[in-house]
């Protein structure tokens, strides 16, 4: 016979299989349109079910839906955005979002459009549009990019362009569905605005985190590419500072180590020796410095021979074997007895 705490568990465990059963089928229903009957809930257990805000809802979604129907386009979409307010919990909620979304697009109202998808997503995340959704986030942040213009005034006038409000969209999209595949892409567009913006420190920010974060994905290499390119970008030659050129070398050769079969190797390639040569031209300077300004030979070696080391096959390689010859060559002579020594400094 079953002891009365056996019972209790049984119970307990009946209650919660049906509590999970009764949740899944009411995220489970559908809300439908038919041109005869109007709106209304299918499927879960909830879908027969009345009572006066449920009546209240539905009327307001048959009232949205029929200026819809007429082209009374704005009267819609403030039926909807009632329902939406009124009713959050209401199952018509999400669609009353939805639909005022899609046509805030036909009026190139692209920016209330987002956030109408977002009220989707982000309150209701289980929805059966949840991708579709992030589809049209990225579509109205794409067009936003790349310029598009909303209407003002009643939807008479073009308003400015916001490519600012672009990228922090691309961001919310990571957001939503940083598995996705518009994750990647997403990071993309992101740095390829902040380059447009002359935003370079966010560009790189947002090329390092698609390519740690999505290693796997298609994007990879050109965004390895676009990261070397934007480091070079930063140089301005070898009288300054050369963390930009370094960093500018690894990516290019990363990208060539990882993707020796690309397109694009030839164009890494002549990147990599550009950034080589300006850092090699950077060490010679160095070294000049030492050996003409200081006759400092020990420095001027070392600066020398980091020249050769960084780009072994070129002409600054060249010509910092012949300084190393003539360094040699002073330092002997600055070593001859009877020969007045010269004055070395270390620091400069």
């Amino acid at each position: 016979m079953m002891s009365l705490l056996a019972f209790r568990r049984f119970v307990f465990a009946f209650a919660s299989l049906a509590l999970v059963l009764f949740t899944s089928h009411r995220l489970a229903a559908d809300v439908v349109w038919n041109p005869q009957t109007g709106w209304r809930i299918e499927g879960g257990v909830l879908a027969g079910l009345s009572g006066p805000e449920g009546r209240n809802a539905v009327d307001l979604m048959n009232k949205a839906r029929a200026a819809e129907e007429n082209g009374s386009t704005r009267s819609a979409i403030k039926t909807y955005g009632k329902v939406a307010k009124k009713y959050p919990n209401s199952a018509y909620a999400p669609e009353a979002l939805y639909r005022s979304a899609k046509l805030r697009l036909t009026l190139k109202q692209y920016t209330k459009a987002f956030d109408d998808f977002q009220g989707v997503v982000g309150r209701y995340p289980n929805t059966a549009r949840f991708n579709e959704i992030i589809g049209e986030q990225y579509r109205i942040a794409s067009a936003l990019l790349d310029g598009a213009r909303g209407r003002i005034f009643f939807g008479i006038f073009p308003g400015f362009r916001n490519r600012e409000k672009a990228l922090e969209e691309f961001e919310v999209i990571l957001l939503n569905a940083p598995y996705s595949e518009y994750a990647p892409l997403a990071l993309m567009n992101i740095a390829r605005g902040h380059q447009r913006l002359k935003n370079t420190e966010e560009a790189i920010d947002a090329l390092d985190r698609m390519i740690n974060n999505y290693p796997q994905s298609l994007l990879a290499p050109d965004a390895y590419l676009r990261l070397a390119e934007t480091h070079a970008s930063l140089v301005d030659g070898p009288y300054y500072d050369q963390e930009s050129t370094r960093d500018a070398i690894t990516y290019f050769e990363d990208f060539m180590i990882l993707y020796p079969n690309d397109n694009n190797v030839a164009k890494a390639d002549k990147g990599l020796a550009n950034m080589k040569k300006v850092l090699a031209e950077s060490k010679m300077k160095m070294a000049d410095f030492y050996f003409f300004r200081r006759d400092n030979y020990k420095a001027a070696r070392v600066f020398y021979n980091e020249a050769i080391t960084v780009y072994p096959d070129s002409e600054v390689a060249a010509k910092a074997r012949q300084r190393l010859n003539e360094v040699e060559a002073a330092a002997a002579k600055a070593e001859k007895p009877g020969t007045k020594g010269k004055k070395h400094f270390l620091f400069f």
